[in-house]
């Protein structure tokens, strides 16, 4: 087996073995912290709701609700959910105005947003729907004559379906409905939802984009008909009487009064998304995506000739046997904490999960970019499960991500690695076709897409014909070696 082992560590030795990101689970750590916590536009926000109180429900500062009943807390999400699913009178209900004067919700003009997974999946993925229109967020009280004034997102019956309805409180039987779009959501799968209305146009986005489909209604009319008083406030995730629930989980929720930018709205969820989906327990959100990407499930085979391009401790430190142990087909991070006392921070963990005797990686990056792959990963080591460990990453902001070794191509980098680092298709062994395979050219050059008729160590061999002897390319075994003489 070739290895790269970390003898004192460079730069390169860093960079080129990276887990199996979407089917093992990843824990993300910011800062000191084991959780992931919302940055928000500051701008005209209003007030946010992390839902981390789950006995008294109160807003991130501090407003307690008026009502609350059959409600429940989930650690999916970014660790706290708000649970409305029930099969009695479920509500949650807010002040649009405090006591103090401060003010939760402005119904002419502004921006809510919150991430939403529904319990149901929708009729054309497969599933029932809700059963009921239900109502994600929703102020005031629908009536047909329009006397007491209605503001409301809400899905159909079949959850194929999203609406943004409302009406004034003046006796006028109007209802308007500002703009529909259709939906295809599943069971636990996390989808950030964001209006943004006001006086010019209304405009719904859905996971980070303006949606747009045809002729349906989807960048509506500017907001006219809305109620001018709201005495009894609003309610997430059902209706005022507890009913038309919206049957599932809601995180991170915000509102604002203005209306937020397209620019600002792909920000929050670039930003947010990641903590959704490389948390331990989003299984729905990683398996999504893993299948989109055609990925197997790996499983350990130790009696097959391992061939990997690095490997080795790097820079872990072993600490011991850790305090969780066992084994899962995922595998991931517990028990984390960071100290940093007049040093650079250090952190950590036990990994745990997985098959005993399999080696898992550890990838960390200072920052989360626009996408996954996009995220500058770097391999910090290799660790066995039931196992504790302390790393020194170098910044006190710092993700880590946990996974497996799977190989599909057999070229010596994990499917992980081709998919984040070096961007090469991990069933192609050979991803640019250049005639030396992509383990090979990661091994030598740290990177794929090398000039095959290239010569760096300049003994006159180019780089394929080094790959085709066995040699390296970066060394110079002597030109005379490659010379016949002729008598």
């Amino acid at each position: 087996m070739k290895t790269n082992q970390d003898n004192g560590g460079t730069a390169f030795q860093l960079g080129f073995i990276l887990t199996r990101i979407l089917y093992v689970a990843g824990f993300l750590l910011a800062g000191n912290g084991a959780r992931a916590q919302a940055s928000w536009p500051t701008n005209g926000l209003l007030e946010t709701w992390s839902f981390t109180n789950s006995t008294g429900w109160t807003s991130d500062h501090g407003h307690a609700p008026v009502s609350f009943t059959n409600l429940a807390n989930s650690y999916l999400g970014n660790g706290y959910s708000l649970v409305v699913d029930s099969n009695l009178p479920a509500r949650l209900q807010y002040n649009v105005v405090e006591t103090n004067g401060a003010t939760n919700f402005t119904a002419g003009a502004g921006t809510v947003m919150f991430w939403f997974a529904p319990s149901w999946s929708s009729t054309n993925a497969g599933g029932l729907g809700p059963g009921q229109y239900s109502r994600l967020f929703e102020a005031g009280s629908y009536t047909p004559d329009a006397s007491v004034g209605w503001w409301s997102l809400y899905t159909d019956d079949t959850g194929n379906n999203f609406f943004f309805s409302a009406q004034t409180n003046d006796f006028s039987s109007n209802t308007v409905t500002y703009l529909s779009a259709p939906i295809s959501w599943t069971t636990n799968y996390f989808h950030y939802v964001a209006l943004t209305y006001g006086p010019t146009n209304t405009a719904l986005y859905l996971d980070g984009a303006l949606v747009t489909n045809g002729a349906l209604v989807t960048n509506g009319a500017g907001l006219t008909v809305y109620p001018g008083a709201l005495t009894s406030g609003f309610f997430v995730g059902s209706d005022a009487t507890g009913n038309l629930q919206a049957h599932g989980l809601f995180n991170s929720f915000a509102t604002y009064n203005v209306p937020l930018d397209a620019t600002n709205i792909a920000q929050i969820y670039r930003q947010q998304y990641a903590f959704y989906m490389l948390s331990p327990w989003n299984t729905a959100m990683s398996s999504s995506y893993a299948n989109a990407q055609g990925a197997t499930l790996w499983q350990p085979n130790f009696s097959a000739n391992a061939f990997n391009i690095v490997a080795g401790s790097g820079f872990l430190q072993y600490q011991g046997t850790g305090t969780s142990c066992f084994t899962s087909s995922n595998v991931w991070l517990a028990n984390v904490a960071a100290s940093s006392v007049s040093q650079p921070t250090v952190f950590k963990f036990d990994i745990t999960g997985g098959y005993s005797g399999a080696w898992y990686d550890v990838f960390v990056t200072a920052a989360l970019g626009s996408s996954l792959t996009n995220s500058g990963w770097v391999w910090q080591g290799e660790g066995l499960t039931c196992n504790r460990y302390a790393l020194q990453p170098g910044s006190a902001n710092a993700f880590f991500i946990l996974g497996t070794p799977l190989d599909s191509d057999g070229d010596g980098l994990t499917d992980a690695y081709e998919r984040l680092v070096s961007h090469s298709d991990p069933y192609k062994v050979d991803t640019d076709l250049n005639g030396m395979p992509d383990g090979w050219q990661v091994l030598h050059f740290n990177q794929t897409g090398n000039n095959p008729m290239g010569d760096p160590d300049q003994d006159g061999l180019t780089n394929l014909k080094e790959y085709l002897y066995g040699t390296d390319p970066q060394t110079s075994e002597g030109f005379s070696i490659w010379v016949s003489s002729v008598n």
